[in-house]
């Protein structure tokens, strides 16, 4: 039995040493070539008496490669750039007004030229439009004494999910920059407006699940809820749920990307989903998807579909759904008489 084990031992040592050898010929040919073995996948071994096909178990793909870059880039920046907020100590009032802000559909990564579509637009444009709409609206609220601010994310805030440039359900796009570009960009964006939106009023952040970036949108909402891990003055609702409500006062706010339940089906979904139906007399859904401006009264229940401050791609330009005007658009509600102004910044 002895001599049987040691024979198994000497049986997988030297099956371990031909793999190691052939592993560091595989490697050897590699450099000489000039190759990097990490990014060869196989290879083959060729002399006048034999032919051996040979794959390489430290093979890494080069998409493989740009997810641990970009996982450790976050994870480095995280470590780096934890800041400790301080509490804000606020004044309630009751005479303090909710201001709702919604830039719908940013798609940051959208490649529009104005060669095809009359406009351009990239991740920059795209940018640049968040912040001059958001402080738009701030502006324009400036006559409401603001005690929170309901701030929406996610809604198709990236453009494509996936390394090949394409959505979720793989549809393909034209695009700017590489995909962990725009998601970093998309961040940075995120924890500007966020800090500028704090220094106003306290913050709810809530994340709409859409079609275009359904998994990278929902990584990106819980990197910037992780980020303000230490700001006492912004809460975080960053489920993967549809559909989400949020009360203030008399009045009960739905929100979704718009891209699953139907338009007339929302109001009956908020009666049996949310728990404070029964408490409200004010009742409003914001959707998104659609780019354009689209509001109906279901009963109690107003629904209305925002604009986008993107840009007209060329599917849509062939499509002709271009000329709807761009916008960011935000709501002040009032604490018993419900939704009393809506402010929009076009551009």
């Amino acid at each position: 039995m002895k001599g049987r084990k040691r024979g198994i031992r000497t049986w997988i040592n030297s099956e371990e040493q031909s793999m190691l050898k052939e592993l560091r010929a595989f490697e050897k040919s590699c450099k000489e070539q000039g190759l990097n073995p990490e990014q060869v996948k196989h290879g083959w071994f060729k002399s006048k008496d034999t032919s051996l096909f040979v794959k390489n178990p430290n093979f890494k793909s080069e998409d493989v490669q740009k997810v641990n870059d970009l996982k450790e880039r976050i994870i480095k920046d995280l470590k780096e750039h934890a800041p400790k907020y301080p509490t804000i100590t606020r004044t309630k009032s009751t005479e303090g007004h909710l201001l709702v802000i919604d830039p719908a559909d940013i798609h940051i990564g959208k490649l529009c030229k104005a060669f095809e579509t009359g406009e351009d637009y990239d991740q920059q444009i795209a940018v640049k439009r968040v912040k001059e709409g958001v402080q738009g609206i701030l502006n324009k609220s400036k006559g409401w004494k603001i005690e929170k601010i309901l701030f929406i994310g996610g809604n198709d805030v990236l453009h494509t999910d996936t390394p090949d440039r394409k959505t979720t359900n793989q549809t393909s796009q034209d695009t700017d920059g590489m995909w962990y570009e725009n998601f970093l960009t998309a961040k940075r964006l995120y924890v500007d407006i966020l800090e500028t939106l704090v220094a106003v009023a306290d913050v709810s952040f809530v994340f709409n699940p859409s079609n275009h970036d359904y998994m990278s949108g929902f990584f990106l909402a819980n990197v910037i809820e992780t980020h303000f891990r230490n700001a006492k003055n912004i809460t975080f609702n960053c489920s993967i749920s549809h559909r989400k409500y949020n009360r203030f006062g008399s009045s009960l706010i739905g929100t979704t990307h718009g891209d699953g339940a139907k338009f007339a089906d929302l109001p009956l979904l908020m009666a049996q989903e949310s728990k404070d139906w029964s408490d409200t007399k004010h009742r409003y859904i914001f959707t998104h998807h659609i780019h354009h401006k689209q509001s109906k009264d279901f009963g109690s229940v107003c629904v209305e579909s925002l604009r986008s401050p993107s840009g007209t791609d060329s599917w849509h330009h062939r499509k002709g759904f271009q000329h709807a005007p761009k916008a960011v658009e935000g709501y002040i509600f009032h604490k018993e008489f419900g939704q009393i102004a809506r402010l929009t910044h076009i551009f």
